[in-house]
Order: structure tokens, then C-alpha cells, then sequence
């Protein structure tokens, strides 16, 4: 007896930490299990991308889903006026409207996409930014991300004819007319154009007009080169002149195989044989008409 109660405090302990255990074990077992949170994130390296005036954009996207089910990504844009986009994905890569993704509840699963985003195909846009929201959703989970297309100008000028022809025949020691057609085929107008020539010693060659002070986008100017090569040291033949269109921004060369013409001296002789019988036809009629 003596014995149980000397180790009673040990036993109401030992009881007491037993309770104490079970309370705790039963108190884990009723707390809820936690709630897996889902997520979506949207990631690019590259949100501003930057191109001449009439250029298309693609932008990459990494869509990140954490969730306990396989979910349906819907992908919308949302653009400026007279701007087309469309998400790819896939190789080869095809236009998608949505993804799937997941399921993943212990870590991000991942979906790369590309956004195509460009003006219409006849438009030349103004130098600016420009931009493209797309918004990625499923149910009540969804997020928003906004590209930036930044477009700077582009300066495009071109020399030709209304044939396409670069060529011409003239004559040495006249004013030949050759025209050539300047068209401006960029986005922004082109300012204060010059005109300069290489070509053979001694040639004469002048344009009309001299100078162009602003050329407008899609407009053609007619340039009226006037070449003279000089008399009598000018052989027959071909010869190359290069025209050049001169801006601050652009420049511009056309080469024009130009032919010579010049008289020979058979063609010399042949005039003077036709003027000779000519004239002795004149006189013979003369002295018969006197008879």
C-alpha cells in the first residue's frame, strides 16, 4: 500500500499527460483540412517590343497555373482601331483560342503562348506606341496583361520609270528629256530631297525641278533629267549614269544605261549623194521646161 502511494504522483502524471495527448490529437483531427488556393500568373521577358511603321509584332507569353484541377484558359485580346491579334501556340505553331492546363497543386504548371499583334496589311501607322491587352480566364480565376508595340518611322524612297525601264537613247550635244518617277513608300514624310549624278566626264545633266521640299507618304513626284552629252567628243555607244535622290533621313540611287547616238560618216555621205541628186533632178527639169 505503502508502495501505491509513493508512486501515485507518478501515476496521476503519467494519467494527466495521456489526457492532455489525447485532447491535443483529438483537437488535430477535427481542424479542417487546408484549402489549396488555385493561381494564375502571366510572365514575358519582353512586354515592349519596337519596329519600323508597318512591321508585325510577337510577343512571348508563359502562361503559370497552380491548382488541383486541370482547367480550360480562355485567351482574348483587346486592340486599337485598325490593329489585328490572334494568340499561337504549339509546333508547328497554330492560332489557339484557349489552353489547357494542370492539374498542378504542388507547383506552378506552365504553358508558353506567342501574341501576334500588327496593323492591317495596306496600313502604315503613325510613330507612337500602341497596345494590346490580353486577358487569359477560367470561371472566376483570370488575369490581364498589357503589351506595348512601339513604332518608329520608316523612310523608303524609290527611283524608276512608268515602264519600269531604265534606259534611254540620246543624242550628243542636245538636251535630252529623261523621266524618272520618285516615289516615297514610307510611313512619314521625306524632307528637303536633292538630286546628284555620277557620269561621264564632261556630260551636261540638270533635273527639273532641282530640289524637293517634302515628298508625303504614297506620293510620286515625275523628275525630268536632262542629260546632254557634248558634241563631237562623245563616241556611240552605252554609257551609265547614276541618279541620286539625297535626304537628311534616306537616300536613293537609280542607274540609267543611257545609248548614244551620234551620225556616221556614211550617214554623212548619204545626205549629201540625196541633196546632190536632188539638185541635179531640179536642174535637169529646168533646162527640159525650157525646150
Amino acid at each position: 500500500m505503502v508502495k501505491t502511494i509513493r508512486f501515485l504522483p507518478l501515476i496521476l502524471l503519467v494519467v494527466l499527460v495521456g489526457v492532455l495527448g489525447g485532447g491535443v490529437a483529438v483537437f488535430a483531427q477535427e481542424e479542417p483540412p487546408p484549402v489549396q488556393q488555385s493561381t494564375l500568373n502571366i510572365e514575358t521577358k519582353y512586354p515592349v517590343l519596337s519596329a519600323e511603321s508597318g512591321n508585325s509584332y510577337s510577343f512571348e507569353l508563359t502562361l503559370k497555373y497552380l491548382g488541383e484541377q486541370r482547367k480550360r484558359f480562355d485567351i482574348t485580346t483587346s486592340v486599337p482601331a485598325d490593329w489585328v491579334s490572334y494568340a499561337t501556340a504549339g509546333y508547328p505553331e497554330k492560332q489557339v483560342a484557349a489552353v489547357e492546363i494542370g492539374p498542378s497543386a504542388s507547383y506552378e504548371a506552365s504553358e508558353s503562348i506567342n501574341i501576334y499583334f500588327a496593323p492591317v496589311f495596306w496600313l502604315y501607322p503613325e510613330p507612337g506606341d500602341y497596345k494590346v491587352t490580353v486577358k487569359v480566364s477560367s470561371g472566376d480565376l483570370e488575369k490581364s496583361v498589357e503589351l506595348v508595340a512601339k513604332v518608329t518611322a520608316k523612310y523608303d524612297l524609290n527611283l524608276t520609270t512608268e515602264s519600269g525601264n531604265l534606259s534611254t537613247q540620246v543624242t550628243a550635244g542636245k538636251d535630252n528629256h529623261f523621266t524618272l518617277k520618285l516615289e516615297n513608300l514610307g510611313s512619314i514624310a521625306v524632307e528637303d530631297i536633292t538630286f546628284s549624278t555620277s557620269k561621264p566626264e564632261g556630260w551636261d545633266i540638270k533635273f527639273s525641278p532641282q530640289k524637293i521640299d517634302s515628298l508625303a507618304p504614297t506620293v510620286t513626284q515625275d523628275i525630268d533629267v536632262i542629260i546632254n552629252p557634248p558634241k563631237g567628243k562623245t563616241i556611240a555607244g552605252d554609257y551609265m549614269v547614276t541618279v541620286k535622290a539625297d535626304s537628311q533621313k534616306i537616300a536613293k540611287s537609280a542607274d540609267i544605261r543611257v545609248t548614244v547616238l551620234t551620225p556616221s560618216i556614211l550617214g554623212y555621205v548619204g545626205i549629201v549623194i540625196v541633196l546632190v541628186v536632188i539638185g541635179g533632178l531640179a536642174v535637169l527639169f529646168r533646162q527640159l521646161g525650157r525646150r
